[in-house]
């Protein structure tokens, strides 16, 4: 049988994932390679970062280039030493929502603040999947985790306003259900010259699913299309709060 392109990013020795049943981090793993196949990225300048966590073993052990699983936290900052020591490298930090915007929220908004070139893909199932089932920054509010099991008092942060008040030049919000959308705003993100944030929603039905009363992992995943609205601009992002929905699209490509 004849492999798809995409394989060539992909080690197949690794397979099966390490993925639970109804997580979307596997339709992430795919989108990143039929990405980088179609705009025929080098493997030999292409370095992955991933920090701890489910959405950490996207890129490692998986793909097949260079990859730096990292420290809890610390992915951007390993990506910035990398990329300012080899310029040349398309530098791409894959990694969870906790990592980047808790124990890691400093090195996304100071990463962003500089508007270092680099493109970082979170995958945000708004709960810390590996560990337990923690609330998290991006938790909502009323739900319930492990740590929170008669709801989450807290605000969760809204990832790509954060980024974008930090300077980022290229910020968007996608979903693994709608994945010709969320390939596109990739693609964009990896020919961004500057600072590309893209939040991709990624349900975690084990950790997030079952404790919040979904009937199903395929429920929470097509339970997406009616959760989301597609906006553009920054508009898109007050909207999404007026409607009660999730707002995807891309809200800024500025050049700077």
């Amino acid at each position: 049988m004849v492999k798809p392109d995409y394989m060539k990013f992909l080690r197949t020795e690794t397979f099966p994932t390490p993925f639970c049943p109804g997580c979307g981090h596997g339709i992430l793993m795919g989108a990143i390679a039929r990405c980088a196949t179609e705009m025929e990225l080098d493997p030999l300048r292409l370095l992955f970062v991933s920090g701890i966590g489910c959405a950490a073993w996207i890129p490692s052990p998986h793909f097949a280039t260079d990859t730096l699983h990292t420290t809890h936290g610390r992915a951007i900052a390993f990506a910035t030493g990398a990329k300012l020591f080899k310029p040349a490298l398309k530098v791409v930090v894959v990694s969870g929502d906790g990592d980047l915007s808790a124990i890691g929220g400093n090195h996304l908004i100071h990463a962003a603040r500089r508007n270092i070139e680099m493109t970082v893909l979170c995958a945000n199932n708004s709960i810390y999947g590996m560990t337990g089932g923690q609330a998290g920054p991006t938790t909502p509010t009323g739900a319930r985790t492990a740590t929170t099991p008669e709801g989450n008092p807290e605000r969760p942060f809204d990832l790509c306003r954060l980024v974008y008040g930090a300077g980022a030049t290229y910020v968007a919000r996608s979903t693994v259900y709608h994945v010709r959308h969320l390939m596109k705003v990739i693609k964009n993100a990896l020919s961004h010259k500057g600072f590309a944030f893209v939040d991709v929603v990624s349900p975690c039905f084990t950790q997030f699913g079952r404790k919040n009363k979904v009937a199903s992992a395929s429920d929470q995943l097509f339970g997406l299309k009616e959760a989301c609205a597609t906006v553009d601009g920054l508009a898109g992002l007050a909207e999404d709060r007026q409607a009660d929905k999730i707002a995807i699209g891309e809200f800024t490509a500025r050049k700077e």
